[in-house]
């Protein structure tokens, strides 16, 4: 029986104050896993702290911004054959010992992606009362249209399974944020997605991609767009085939 392959994605921007201590905890707590960094062009050191740390990084020639630097991911999965995928944040928010009960509830369920949810339960995750209000709606939207209940359907801290690895690794419209809009066209063309809680950590350096005032706002809209559009392409979609 051939051994089933992992690969932990992470995208980095600017994070060689963070990506040491996510690395050795990985290496520590999740050791059945390879690791990949994408390394979105960055103007500091961290292509130096992931190669001192033995990881496997791809360098980007310019800044392609967080959903490309997943698919890019993705894309070496799929290239390289791996049968699994978690997608893993730079930043330390993620821990490597909840993304080992993503994998085992995947295997368990036998779903095709696992989100790792802040608010099924409460894990004593501090949200700030915009980030959660968005997300509240975001999830009566996905109750409302695929009858599925998503908590916490912003969560990039995701387990998938090879289908997913292939369809996303092939998507040509993939989305700038791969969140709510994401989760919505998979449930709508009958992929199984479910959710366990997880812990999670603040970000203790840096400064977050949805930080400040107009970013949130941005990404809100942009969200809603993007919805909107998945809800009218999805169906022709399936009936194409």
């Amino acid at each position: 029986m051939k051994k089933e392959k992992v690969l932990f994605v992470i995208p980095a921007y600017n994070e060689e104050e963070n990506i040491e201590s996510v690395l050795k905890e990985i290496k520590k707590d999740a050791p059945f896993g390879d690791i990949l960094v994408i390394n979105d062009c960055s103007k500091d050191k961290t292509e130096e702290v992931v190669k001192k740390n033995k990881v496997k990084c791809i360098n980007q020639i310019f800044n392609m911004r967080y959903a490309m630097n997943v698919q890019t991911g993705i894309k070496y999965a799929y290239q390289s054959n791996y049968d699994y995928v978690i997608q893993f944040d730079a930043d330390g928010q993620h821990i490597a010992k909840e993304a080992v009960k993503l994998l085992e509830e995947m295997k368990k369920t036998n779903a095709d992606i696992i989100i790792g949810s802040r608010y099924l339960k409460d894990m004593g995750y501090p949200c700030p009362l915009m980030r959660r209000i968005g997300t509240k709606i975001f999830e009566i939207i996905i109750k409302f249209f695929c009858k599925k209940k998503i908590a916490d359907p912003l969560s990039g801290f995701q387990c998938l399974n090879k289908k997913v690895i292939e369809r996303y690794s092939k998507m040509g419209n993939y989305p700038e944020f791969p969140d709510a809009n994401l989760v919505i066209e998979m449930l709508l063309l009958g992929y199984k997605i479910e959710e366990i809680p997880v812990k999670m950590r603040l970000r203790e350096n840096g400064e977050s991609m949805h930080g400040g005032i107009i970013k949130p706002i941005k990404y809100m809209i942009n969200m809603f767009y993007s919805i909107v559009f998945v809800l009218i392409q999805t169906p022709m979609i399936k009936k194409g085939k």
